[in-house]
């Protein structure tokens, strides 16, 4: 029995990651219930077993990947934790672009994102929800109570955190077109959060 379900989650597993790989290739509308059946190594019908169609796939897809992101995500940096000088904030928030810009899995659903954003509106939710909202509130909460604690000076923490995070973002998109820039992209991702640290770092 327990081999049995562990053949099942394995053949379900190989459907989930031949269809990342389908939907950052060709886009969600692209990728076709045979075409990830194919890559995955079964025939179509069998994929049937496992999923219902290509919309239960994406569900299970982007809870798989919702739960990867938090595990991987809050743990570079030390998320756990406040940051208790701009110094420890630029290494904890550094350390989180890094894997966001480096890991295969999140990349390719970056990709997944990106193209489905304007056919899709579930996808459209989610690229603006992980690529704007989520980190927005996070680093919004983060600024607020750092400020309460004196290490940072007294501003709107909403407005701080989108001038921190918006040129982030434009950063990794510009990764994404060209990662052959890697080097360079992460230079300036340094040199911006240096500016921001130096700006609104409160001097003890």
């Amino acid at each position: 029995m327990k081999e049995e379900q562990s053949t099942i989650h394995s053949t379900k597993d190989r459907i989930l990651n031949a269809a990342l790989d389908l939907f950052a290739e060709k886009g969600y509308e692209g990728a076709s219930v045979d075409m990830i059946a194919a890559a995955a190594g079964i025939k179509g019908p069998s994929l049937y077993k496992h999923f219902k169609g290509k919309d239960q796939i994406l569900d299970a897809l982007i809870t798989k990947v919702d739960e990867y992101y938090a595990a991987n995500f809050n743990a570079a940096g030390n998320q756990g934790q406040l940051p208790e000088s701009m110094e420890q904030l630029t290494r904890m928030a550094f350390a989180k672009v890094n894997f966001t810009m480096h890991d295969e899995m999140i990349q390719k659903t970056r990709r997944l994102l990106t193209l489905g954003q304007f056919r899709n509106p579930r996808l459209s939710e989610l690229a603006t929800l992980h690529g704007i909202t989520a980190i927005q509130t996070m680093f919004q909460k983060m600024f607020a109570a750092m400020m309460k604690a004196g290490s940072m000076k007294n501003d709107d923490p909403a407005i701080l955190a989108m001038e921190f995070a918006a040129p982030v973002s434009l950063l990794i998109q510009m990764y994404d077109r060209d990662p052959s820039k890697d080097k360079e992209i992460q230079k300036l991702v340094k040199a911006h959060m240096k500016h921001f640290a130096d700006t609104y770092g409160k001097k003890v």
